[in-house]
């Protein structure tokens, strides 16, 4: 009985600790440096006829406030054929979407490139209906961000 519950408290300390460390984030190093690697990011949008709504320089907003941050850019970006087919499933994904990739620069000089698993999206909304649409979605940012990051 002792040997149950032991197994019942190691499950509920342990799974929860393995699914916290999920945020959805797909992250990807480059060797350029965040200004770069969103204007490659950016590049291949316009290629591909796929819109960009914003592009955000944080570094230059936390200036302009006297504060200062290491090159922080933010892109906001989509594809409506694809996105809307999440909104007409829940509505609550356009808190999520269009899409964003941020790219940043670390203290070590290094450069991070994010942006949001269409599955963590689907999930955290309770989209269940719109696989094909996940995966689509999957494949044509990893390939864009390996194309950001020169892969």
């Amino acid at each position: 009985m002792h040997r149950c519950i032991a197994v019942i408290v190691a499950i509920w300390i342990v799974v929860p600790a393995a699914h916290a460390g999920d945020n959805g984030l797909v992250v990807k190093q480059s060797p350029h440096s965040a200004r770069v690697t969103l204007d490659r990011w950016q590049a291949l949008m316009k290629k591909k006829g796929i819109r960009v709504f914003a592009r955000i320089s944080h570094q230059e907003n936390a200036g302009g406030v006297g504060l200062k941050l290491r090159p922080t850019e933010l892109l906001i970006f989509g594809n409506p054929k694809l996105g809307t087919r999440f909104f007409t499933s829940r509505q609550s994904a356009g808190i999520d979407l269009p899409m964003k990739a941020l790219a940043w620069e670390d203290e070590q000089g290094r450069t991070w490139l994010a942006y949001n698993d269409p599955r963590y999206i689907a999930r955290r909304h309770g989209i269940t209906d719109r696989d094909a649409v996940v995966e689509k979605m999957r494949g044509a940012l990893e390939k864009f961000s390996d194309y950001a990051v020169g892969n």
